[in-house]
């Protein structure tokens, strides 16, 4: 019997397989090849608490399944965007040893960091119900393939957080190719720094943007020449009518060697004990501190932009907030009620890269249990 030739299409992605795959798996197959088959299953699992993000392993492997011809058993233990444990299996995939033993390096990898990103991401959602997230992460990602996975986690840890906290959560992502996840069909946001040096004032370069895109809603960064408010009143005078819309937003992006203009150390604190003395007089590491009452974007900023914008007659002008929110400091800022409608953050990215590994351990062969000492907790409960 003559054996069908394999197509270009199963060609390149058996090459492209054994070159990203370790080695030790490489060689693997092919004993498993000369002494003989054996059906396994593998339970993947994480060495600390994840939301489950799965859909871009499993998508993958049921394309390499269509391509190769080969049929495997994917058993989800989690619904999407569910709570996992430490050390809880995630997924067991069932099948040929030979078909699976090379495709575990490739499959783990579309799976642990977005697993961490998605809990980063409920978390900081969680901790600012009220507020619009923008994914802002696609340039500190390593590639596009990692974007899309950052993407794909902030979409599911957001829907986990308006779920179970009716929170906003993310509303959109900074670029076009990764919107669907948020049901959008393009990114969002309207000026980097750049333009507005380019411009040579804040506020000419809002006059630019206006000229470019009549009648669309712009956010404009307020820190390039750090004066935070003159610059935020000047474009709300200059733009009144879009001001009382609501289609003016100021973002606020100060970086940490600075307080915004018109704060020191002194005047930060007021500012908070006038609108929340209890959040200063609890307990606060030093960190909390700084993002209460310190330099770059803390409360005690955010708060005093809110009050002079108001009191120009601009109460309907949004407040983005970027500059390091993480969840650590959106925490900080739901504990005092900052006045934030927007955070445009990446920060949801994976601090710690050692917690984002992902491992599969093969638990049974033909049926049979067997498992790595050390590792029994992986077998199946109902076998």
């Amino acid at each position: 019997m003559t054996q069908k030739k394999p197509t270009p299409e199963r060609e390149a992605i058996d090459h492209s397989i054994a070159d990203h795959t370790d080695q030790y798996f490489n060689k693997t197959k092919k004993i498993v090849r000369q002494f003989g088959d054996k059906t396994v299953t593998y339970a993947v699992f994480m060495r600390r608490p994840v939301i489950f993000c799965p859909k871009l392993m499993v998508d993958w492997l049921e394309n390499i399944c269509e391509i190769r011809g080969h049929s495997f058993k994917i058993e989800p233990c989690f619904e999407e965007g569910e709570w996992v444990g430490a050390g809880e299996p995630l997924i067991y995939i069932t099948g040929s040893f030979q078909n699976l033993v090379d495709l575990e390096t490739l499959y783990l990898q579309k799976l642990g960091s977005a697993c961490v990103a998605a809990y980063n991401a409920y978390t900081m959602c969680s901790y600012l119900p009220k507020v619009q997230f923008m994914a802002m992460d696609a340039r500190h990602c390593a590639g596009s393939e990692m974007a899309e996975m950052m993407a794909y986690a902030a979409s599911v840890g957001s829907e986990a957080a308006q779920k179970e906290h009716d929170a906003v959560g993310f509303v959109g992502n900074a670029n076009n190719s990764t919107s669907y996840f948020f049901n959008q069909n393009k990114g969002l946001g309207t000026m980097p720094h750049a333009l507005i040096g380019y411009a040579g004032s804040t506020l000419r370069a809002a006059e630019m943007f206006a000229e470019s895109f009549p009648n669309e809603p712009f956010t404009v960064l307020v820190d390039y020449y750090g004066a935070e408010i003159t610059d935020a009143l000047a474009v709300c005078q200059k733009f009144p009518e879009m001001a009382a819309a609501g289609n003016i937003s100021v973002r606020m992006d100060t970086h940490g060697g600075r307080f915004i203009e018109g704060l020191d150390p002194a005047t930060s604190y007021a500012v908070l004990e006038h609108h929340i003395p209890r959040g200063i007089r609890q307990y606060r590491s030093e960190q909390e501190l700084k993002w209460l009452v310190g330099t770059g974007v803390s409360a005690a900023a955010i708060y005093y932009l809110r009050d002079e914008l108001d009191k120009a007659g601009f109460d309907k002008v949004k407040i983005v907030a970027s500059s390091g929110f993480s969840h650590e400091k959106c925490r900080v800022m739901g504990s005092i009620k900052a006045p934030i409608d927007v955070v445009g953050t990446g920060s949801f990215l994976p601090a710690n890269w050692s917690e984002t590994y992902a491992t599969a351990d093969i638990i049974s062969y033909d049926k049979v249990p067997t498992v790595k000492l050390g590792r029994e907790f992986l077998l199946r409960k109902d076998k």
